[in-house]
């Protein structure tokens, strides 16, 4: 109201003036984003550690894996290299074992066990492809190792004695022969961590070479037994297969009136159909074989027929089998006969002494027969045999 109390009139607007429709306020300011922290030092350092783990930890496993590739061993790539130098020795002797295996050097020689050698009367060494070469024994030596010469054996597939000493910590393989023939290399670990022979060794592979990741001779497996196995070391091998060898004691032939061969048993290749008549023949031939490698001969006497057996008697055939030892069957025919039993043809190898009955000086034949089998109580016995090679073929006749 004004001083004389009257309402005062209402105020003006000024025209123009826009409608106030609410009440207005100052402004409202955005929200300030914090400024950022500074660096957090042991974060930093934390994340660098971390870093540097994973650089040394990837440096490590990457040297790792390259000593290991150098160090390592690959048995099938050695295997490839070096087991066409390996050979198997065969003999019939006064005092050994008859079996081992060997390593083919460039200089035509081999080294094998002393122990399946010892006064030999015949030695052959058979290679991986099946070639036969009779041997004449150089010497042997001290620790074990005998040193053949084979009688006209090419030296393509030959193996090279280590030129120094090996990493103690690279790794090594054994290369040798099953009971069964077949040639396999074993891993047996290195100098400095080597695993126990007895864990990969059977007699045949007595002789065996230990090879290193390039196929190069660092040892030769010997001893008499398995059990008593050692390593022959490279540095020793290096004069044994030297010309003339090194610390190698010349050695004679033997001079016994009876001597055997390995005394494994034997079984023929079937080279026929596997049918039950084959298996049948083969199981006859096998114990046939391995009884007269055994000297059995009285057992022997059971596979023959009344009438072959009053022909060969235990007696002669004692008298005719005294040397021999017998190797490689192969049977190449089975037929069934008429009368209800078979003929089976037989192809074989024989060492034996050069002084034998019928020997002529000979050593090694390969020998070709044709048996006529009969049923006598339902089983398979011999009854006849026919030479088909006349006069035999030496055995190292490709």
């Amino acid at each position: 109201m004004g001083e004389n109390g009257l309402p005062r009139p209402p105020r003006r607007i000024p025209a123009g003036a826009g409608t106030l429709t609410q009440l207005q306020t100052a402004p409202v300011r955005a929200p300030q984003e914090p400024p950022p922290r500074g660096p957090w030092i042991f974060g930093r350092f934390l994340a660098g550690f971390l870093v540097l783990l994973v650089v040394v930890a990837g440096g490590a496993t990457a040297g790792w894996l390259f000593r290991s590739q150098t160090l390592g061993i690959d048995t099938k790539q050695v295997l490839t290299t070096v087991g066409p130098a390996v050979v198997r020795v065969l003999s019939t002797t006064c005092g050994g074992t008859g079996e081992a295996s060997g390593v083919l050097l460039d200089n035509g020689r081999v080294l094998t066990a002393a122990s399946a050698v010892e006064r030999p009367l015949a030695t052959v060494v058979v290679t991986p492809d099946g070639r036969i070469r009779r041997a004449n024994l150089i010497g042997t030596s001290e620790d074990g190792v005998a040193v053949l010469q084979p009688i006209g054996l090419a030296t393509g597939n030959s193996a090279k004695v280590a030129p120094g000493d090996p990493d103690p910590k690279a790794q090594r393989a054994l290369i040798g022969y099953t009971m069964a023939g077949k040639q396999v290399a074993n891993p047996i670990g290195s100098v400095a961590d080597p695993t126990a022979l007895s864990t990969v060794m059977n007699a045949s592979k007595l002789g065996g070479p230990v090879v290193d990741k390039a196929g190069q001779v660092i040892g030769l497996v010997v001893g008499d037994t398995v059990q008593a196995s050692t390593i022959v070391p490279f540095g020793k091998l290096q004069g044994y297969a030297a010309t003339p060898p090194v610390g190698v004691t010349p050695e004679a032939g033997g001079s016994c009136t009876n001597s055997r061969g390995s005394q494994t048993p034997i079984a023929p290749e079937l080279q026929v159909a596997r049918t039950p008549l084959g298996v049948e023949v083969q199981k006859l031939f096998a114990s046939y074989l391995t009884l007269e490698n055994k000297r059995d001969f009285r057992s022997v006497q059971a596979l023959y027929s009344p009438r072959l057996a009053k022909t060969l008697t235990v007696t002669r055939d004692a008298h005719s089998h005294a040397t021999t030892y017998f190797f490689g069957p192969k049977l190449t025919e089975v037929s069934p006969s008429a009368d209800g039993g078979a003929y089976a043809r037989l192809t074989f190898n024989a060492l034996f002494s050069p002084t034998a009955s019928g020997a002529d000086g000979r050593n090694c034949n390969r020998l070709d027969y044709r048996y006529h089998l009969i049923r006598q109580a339902g089983k398979l016995v011999l009854d006849e045999a026919k030479s088909m090679t006349n006069p035999p073929a030496s055995c190292d006749t490709d």
